[in-house]
């Protein structure tokens, strides 16, 4: 049995991705360049237990004014990720155990993880060893069915509207990379608009450089008005997983580009041998008008969890009654770590 904290250039890493089920947000470039956003360092928790193992990608923070650190999953859904059945009890016990150790003996005192909703399911050991959170569906567009039943599966209003874009000469273009920095102007003016955090204003360095890190495993898909950037999608391609990274289109009464683009990606996907479109769901996972949105395109849903694990009980309830005093330091149920 080992257990231990991986840099992503480790020889661990690139043989445990050879082995288990994975997705984009696993590989070690990816983890890299969603740390430097987050202003963290880029790991990964490996372990092993006779022929069986596990990968959970991390970003390892500071806390401010503390010698302690935390660590949390890359925007995303990175893990964990394991050849391990989830109702192999003995593997995955000892796999948290060896979790709690490893990271407490690296001074992390607690472990946020988003769960990726089309991989196996979540062991319920996770949620002996922490919380497990459910916190809603996803939902994806299954490209392995007919395009005319892909079309049947949309929703009449996203019909209706896909068809006006069409009839008003509204044109996707894919992997025209010298539009980036066009599109990038665009998907700001959204996030001012909707008041976004400032993690979500991934820059024009960022998504060219994740680029250059994935090659062509990620895409670039902008809709065009008479020759102008009104909107597009990034997304990856990845083990026959099509994934939404970032999308954003500039409002305009009559304008309907974003659904164009989605009809578009999948069918483009499709014809590249992609078996299945991620969309994701809902904001934080809730059942909302952004859920609501991307349910019009398919049937096909998944639950959402996330993963809340303690690796040290008395230097978190020191943080958090320093902190969040109200708040309780047994519930990991709510915010998480409650101390931030």
């Amino acid at each position: 049995m080992t257990a231990s904290l991986l840099e992503p250039a480790a020889r661990e890493w690139k043989e445990a991705l050879a082995h288990v089920a994975h997705d984009m947000y696993h590989v070690p470039d990816y983890v890299v360049l969603d740390a430097r956003l987050y202003g963290g360092t880029p790991a990964a928790f490996h372990f092993e237990r006779g022929a069986r193992r596990l990968l959970i990608p991390l970003i390892v923070r500071e806390i401010p004014g503390s010698e302690l650190r935390d660590a949390l999953s890359p925007y995303g859904y990175p893990g964990p990720v394991s050849d391990a059945a989830p109702g192999d009890t003995l593997f995955w016990r000892a796999a948290c155990e060896a979790l709690a150790d490893t990271m407490r003996a690296a001074g992390i005192v607690s472990v946020f993880v988003r769960l990726h909703p089309l991989l196996n399911a979540p062991s319920p050991v996770l949620g002996e060893a922490g919380a497990l959170v459910r916190h809603g569906e996803t939902v994806s567009m299954d490209l392995t069915v007919s395009v005319e039943e892909m079309w049947q599966q949309t929703r009449s209003d996203h019909r209706n509207h896909i068809n006006r874009a069409k009839r008003a000469g509204t044109q996707v273009v894919f992997d025209d990379w010298g539009r980036l920095a066009e599109w990038v102007e665009v998907y700001h003016d959204n996030m001012r608009r909707v008041g976004a955090a400032d993690y979500y204003f991934f820059t024009y360095k960022h998504l060219a450089a994740l680029h250059d890190a994935v090659g062509d495993r990620m895409h670039l898909a902008v809709a065009l008005e008479d020759g102008e950037v009104v909107g597009g999608n990034t997304f990856f391609e990845y083990d026959g997983i099509a994934t939404g990274y970032v999308s954003s289109t500039r409002r305009a009464r009559g304008r309907y580009a974003d659904e164009l683009l989605y009809d578009s990606v999948r069918r483009w996907c499709k014809d590249r041998g992609a078996e299945i479109f991620h969309l994701g769901g809902g904001k934080g996972g809730a059942n909302d008008s952004l859920f609501s949105y991307k349910a019009g395109f398919s049937p096909s849903r998944h639950p959402f969890h996330t993963w809340r694990m303690v690796t040290d009980q008395t230097a978190y309830a020191r943080l958090v009654l320093d902190r969040k005093p109200e708040a309780d330091p047994a519930d990991l149920t709510g915010v998480f770590p409650s101390y931030r």
